[in-house]
């Protein structure tokens, strides 16, 4: 008897051509009306969004009122409240500017500190005995979009960050009503920042992107063409124009929403608006793409949301995973493309800077009904 022993997608690394890691993959290409397009290894997989359940978190934020409430507050407040930054001084001194303008303090911060994502930051810290604390947590922007939402709605900032809150409650409406699912059909957990984090087949993780990219295209076209409900969208359109705007604070702002060499900054600052992506910790990737001549091409009815789940959590191979994806969509041009180019294709160095190995993309991207 044969027992199967790596999954049927997955990306290999080797070492001297000599296989030593496989790490199976799992996505969803999605179009605006909900149809699944295209799939990778268990498209129904269900999976924590982690941070990638930021966008539609910043949802449940905006439409408390809190930018109404709070006109300091701005788009790039906005990209900060989705990010998962590097704790880089801009990211710290944005949030704390938040907190002052919402009356709260490093204190009411329910996430806690840890160490940055970024390596040279780190680096500084540990020159300077330097011990984070919540306000350096990754995650810290979208606690501060929290407790400004709190705000707007008169409720209590302290358990801010528990189910039962009423901020919490909103989060979870959003959620369900964007993903599709309702009620149980929606699981959550608790994240790494000590926020509920949804979960749920890719499928649906797809839509949910798929649908802020799409209302970026019915703002866009509304311009043009004169003010009306979003009838392709489905949505009232205050909710189709803070999709979009949650779209272009993050593709306009995305040293916020990573930092320095950080993937998902370097994948917006390349396509330039077409498209926004988001990190989820332990592996897990949302990328929504605008409608274009390339996702009509594929056969998508509009804009297109791709979610991406790597089995073992490694975040090298998801990116590389998500750069494979794009090209083979063939979403940009190669130019663009190009500027992740290091995330895609990379090399694997020893600790003397030889190159010991590669990532190797072998999975199918498999048209859903061909």
């Amino acid at each position: 008897m044969t027992v199967e022993t790596s999954p049927p997608d997955y990306i290999v690394t080797d070492r001297s051509g000599i296989p030593e890691n496989r790490h199976g993959v799992h996505a969803a290409i999605v179009d605006s009306t909900g149809t699944l397009l295209f799939s990778i290894g268990d498209s129904q997989r269900v999976t924590l969004l982690r941070s990638a359940a930021k966008p539609a978190q910043a949802l449940a934020i905006l439409e408390t009122g809190c930018f109404e409430h709070f006109p300091e507050l701005t788009d790039a407040d906005l990209a900060l409240a989705c990010a998962s930054h590097s704790s880089e001084g801009r990211h710290v001194e944005r949030t704390r500017k938040m907190l002052r303008v919402v009356e709260a303090g490093e204190t009411d911060l329910k996430c806690g500190g840890h160490a940055s994502i970024s390596e040279w930051v780190n680096r500084e810290w540990i020159r300077r005995d330097y011990t984070p604390t919540a306000i350096d947590n990754n995650c810290s922007g979208k606690h501060a979009g929290m407790l400004a939402g709190c705000r707007a709605l008169g409720a209590d900032l302290d358990g801010y960050h528990l189910p039962s809150h009423p901020m919490q409650m909103r989060v979870r409406q959003v959620v369900e009503d964007l993903s599709g699912l309702e009620g149980d059909e929606v699981k959550w957990g608790i994240d790494g920042c000590n926020l509920p984090a949804p979960a749920m087949p890719l499928t649906n993780m797809g839509r949910i992107y798929a649908t802020v990219a799409a209302a970026a295209d019915a703002v866009s076209k509304n311009k043009s063409e004169g003010e009306g409900e979003s009838e392709d969208l489905k949505l009232s359109l205050s909710r189709t124009q803070a999709l979009s705007r949650i779209f272009h604070a993050m593709s306009q702002y995305p040293e916020l929403v990573g930092g320095e060499c950080r993937f998902c900054t370097e994948l917006m600052r390349g396509y330039d608006g077409a498209l926004i992506g988001k990190v989820g910790a332990d592996g897990c990737y949302g990328v929504a793409v605008r409608a274009s001549q390339q996702t009509r091409r594929i056969g998508a009815v509009g804009a297109i949301g791709i979610a991406v789940k790597i089995e073992d959590g490694n975040q090298a191979v998801l990116y590389s995973a998500v750069a494979e994806i794009l090209e083979r969509l063939q979403i940009g041009t190669p130019e663009t493309r190009e500027g992740i180019r290091r995330f895609h294709k990379s090399d694997i160095l020893n600790t003397a800077g030889v190159v010991t190995g590669r990532y190797s993309h072998l999975f199918e991207l498999q048209r859903v009904g061909a």
